[in-house]
């Protein structure tokens, strides 16, 4: 599952994601591997607890971030989350957390885009695409899920968002003025021809 729906009003969107099944079988295996070497080890008892600390390091290193997506109409402004349990343990409960917040009406478009995922073949994620050109995805990490269950939720953030009501409206004002321009010079045209 990419992301699931927390809470849905006319006027928030609440998305959440904890890391997936994959992220927990490495922790679980890692941490095994670990384990095992210092059960099965004839070192001395410092090194045994080397082997498992660096198993258990490595494997939060790889575990995928908690994300959160608050999306507030009353307040205009998108709230994205993130927490890693690793950067929380390297900098002692300091950091870890991560924030973006920017304003709905800079949200221009909603894409589905494709991204390889090393060892394991391509995932997909959301981008959030702002007036000023710049793109933000809205998870850190591609899920490697079915296409579609990514689509549902672009689709939810284009509905909530109103964005397919915007470009038609944006191309309805856009023909609009095209049309008083070509009106405009075709009197223009007229006048010198007149003259």
């Amino acid at each position: 599952m990419y992301m699931q729906v927390e809470s849905r009003t006319g006027s928030l969107l609440h998305l959440k994601r904890s890391p997936g099944i994959r992220s927990w079988s490495l922790l679980v295996g890692i941490s095994s591997v670990g384990l095992a070497a210092a059960y099965y080890s004839t070192d001395t008892w410092a090194w045994k607890l080397f082997y498992m600390a660096g198993c258990v390091f490595v494997a939060i290193q790889n575990l995928e971030d908690w994300e959160e997506a608050i999306f507030d109409r009353k307040m205009g402004k998108a709230i994205l989350k993130t927490f890693n349990l690793y950067k929380k343990l390297l900098t002692m409960c300091r950091g870890g957390h991560d924030q973006v917040v920017v304003r709905l009406n800079d949200i221009r478009d909603v894409n589905v885009e494709e991204e390889k995922v090393r060892y394991f073949g391509k995932g997909y994620l959301i981008v959030l695409r702002f007036v000023t050109g710049i793109s933000h995805p809205l998870t850190q990490s591609a899920v490697m899920s079915n296409r579609s269950d990514v689509e549902a939720i672009a689709r939810l953030l284009t509905s909530f968002l109103e964005l397919d009501e915007a470009a038609i409206h944006n191309l309805a004002q856009q023909e609009s003025s095209d049309t008083e321009e070509s009106e405009t010079k075709d009197e223009e045209s007229e006048t010198k021809d007149e003259d």
